[in-house]
């Protein structure tokens, strides 16, 4: 897939539908699959289809040669959805069409010079040569364009411009989810840790002596008032010891068990025993801590409908496809694909919550 396919792709993605590139064929007599409110889908879309989701599996296809095993179950896990994406592109945008939008001279320059711009095209010859990589001329990119923005269009309009988030379902989905509003507690310490050398898993006796009177005794003029980050600077042997033996802040959920309760209690500038680590004996000092807050319902409300609406966005948009298709006549000239789309459907209602 190129440059130019993938932006025009992204495009289409942004919508929820797969949309493939147009290949153009007019000298062929084109096999119709089906015809939706009289547009017709062909086996060539089809296949331009079946193309672009198995390139994005990173699977090489040719439609002339379709008797590895393998390739034939990757198009058959593929196929249904196509189908399903490809039915629902086509009547949104027959709905565009009925709703009067289209694109303006204007809004392709502006869509085709970003396209060109991210591209790195930024000659006639480069965009032209990459619009023939992709048997596309600049009439078809401008027909895929304008099919993406009034799907877009008709999706704003129709659906999502419609979406609102109620008191109740605020407040509903505030108590559900209130850790997501919640600040953790947090501390802010100094460590002074003191090596016991060794590789962590055994002790030598001597070592470990020395390293925990070591440790005792520059705890000991911590305490008398010595300067806690000189100290730090100075003596510890831990990575922390290059910004005067600052940790955090961390969240207090994050610190170990053991190294929790004998900071809960603590106040600020207080200063922990000494406790043996894999390391060696560490200490801490309390240099800070911030109390866990909620922010209230009224100051969350914002973030709350985004996320609400966001979450109603596909299962309103599902609904509405539903209803289009329940008014839509489609005309199958194929029961193998038409059985295809049918499974596509009933997979994606089992997928829904």
């Amino acid at each position: 897939m190129t440059h130019l396919h993938r932006h025009v792709a992204r495009l289409a993605l942004a919508l929820g539908l797969l949309v493939a590139p147009i290949l153009v064929q007019a000298e062929i007599i084109e096999q119709i699959l089906v015809k939706v409110n009289g547009e017709i889908f062909t086996k060539t879309d089809l296949e331009a289809r079946q193309v672009a989701a198995l390139r994005q599996k990173g699977i090489q296809f040719d439609k002339n040669d379709q008797s590895d095993q393998q390739l034939r179950q990757a198009l058959n896990s593929v196929t249904p959805q196509i189908l399903v994406d490809a039915i629902s592109e086509m009547l949104v945008v027959q709905r565009g069409k009925e709703l009067g939008y289209r694109l303006t001279d204007e809004q392709f320059t502006s869509i085709l010079d970003n396209i060109r711009k991210e591209n790195k095209l930024d000659t006639d010859e480069k965009f032209l040569a990459a619009l023939k990589q992709e048997n596309m001329t600049t009439a078809d990119l401008r027909r895929q364009i304008e099919r993406n923005v009034l799907a877009s269009r008709v999706q704003q309009a129709e659906v999502f411009g419609k979406i609102a988030v109620s008191d109740d379902e605020g407040r509903k989905y505030y108590e559900a989810h209130v850790d997501e509003f919640t600040t953790p507690t947090s501390v802010t310490l100094r460590e002074i840790l003191i090596s016991a050398g060794g590789d962590g898993k055994t002790i030598n006796v001597g070592q470990d002596e020395a390293a925990k009177e070591k440790a005792e005794q520059i705890r000991a003029r911590a305490l008398a008032g010595e300067n806690f980050e000189k100290l730090a600077a100075d003596a510890s042997d831990a990575p922390s010891k290059a910004n005067a033996g600052l940790v955090g802040p961390i969240s207090l959920a994050d610190v170990s068990p053991d190294l929790r309760k004998l900071i809960e209690p603590m106040k600020n500038g207080e200063i922990t025993e000494a406790i043996r680590t894999q390391r060696g004996y560490q200490f801490f000092k309390l240099d800070s801590r911030t109390t866990s807050e909620t922010m209230p319902f009224e100051q969350a409300r914002e973030q709350i409908s985004d996320r609400v609406v966001t979450g109603k966005r596909k299962e309103e948009f599902d609904k509405y496809l539903t209803k289009l298709r329940a008014q839509a006549i489609i005309e199958w000239k194929n029961p193998d694909v038409k059985k295809a789309y049918e499974e596509g459907l009933a997979e994606q209602h089992t997928k829904q919550p």
